[in-house]
């Protein structure tokens, strides 16, 4: 099950596309789990950028915990999705693809983690 927080009302979000995603690539990876996604604003997202990254800017998405955790938590911050491109929804869906894939334990800091990162990321996208 994703449960779904919209903390950031200047957006709507197509809750059924974002879920239907979700399903799908935990699905695929063979995961039975609950994850809550939550949508806030600039200033949170970065100052929880801050605090667990000591990076003071805004992101698109963090993830907290991992995919064995009770209650695994993605957040995105729609304003700067709404940055990464002309789609939004699609946009919108690879971050929440990126965010499953961090909780599954991916990351994208060495090269080689890098390249098979965003290989599945692009795979879950267009399909």
């Amino acid at each position: 099950m994703i449960d779904i927080v919209n903390l950031d009302k200047d957006f709507e979000v197509d809750e059924k596309l974002l879920v239907s995603t979700a399903h799908k690539v935990l699905k695929e990876e063979g995961i039975n789990k609950n994850i809550e996604v939550a949508f806030v604003k600039e200033e949170e997202i970065q100052a929880l950028n801050k605090k667990y990254r000591n990076i003071d800017k805004a992101t698109d998405v963090l993830s907290f915990g991992t995919i064995n955790d009770p209650l695994p938590q993605i957040v995105i911050c729609l304003s700067e999705v709404k940055k990464n491109g002309e789609d939004f929804e699609k946009e919108l869906s690879k971050v929440l693809i990126h965010g499953i894939l961090h909780l599954m334990g991916m990351d994208h800091i060495e090269k080689k983690d890098a390249e098979e990162m965003f290989k599945k990321q692009d795979k879950y996208l267009v399909k």
